[in-house]
């Protein structure tokens, strides 16, 4: 099975640490609550690329890059792609 259909199929999983969250809304300056969410969105976009090295996925969407633990589904951080 490939990283993308894998991630895919366990989106309903994904979720995030309080710490998570508030280090997520601040490097993305990020007005919402639910970042679990946005980042469920933002992972089915159309022109995202998945790829896994080691234990995360790391998920280039709309400039923004998202690392993903590959065994717990949890959101470690996200940051907007370098210019």
């Amino acid at each position: 099975m490939n990283a993308d259909s894998e991630l895919l199929k366990n989106l309903d999983k994904l979720h995030t640490t309080e710490l998570g969250v508030e280090r997520i809304k601040r490097n993305l300056c990020l007005d919402t609550d639910d970042v679990a969410d946005w980042c469920k969105a933002k992972i089915n976009s159309a022109n995202t690329v998945i790829t896994r090295r080691g234990k995360n996925w790391y998920v280039s969407a709309d400039n923004y890059i998202l690392t993903i633990n590959a065994y717990s589904y949890t959101i470690i951080t996200a940051h907007r792609e370098k210019e």
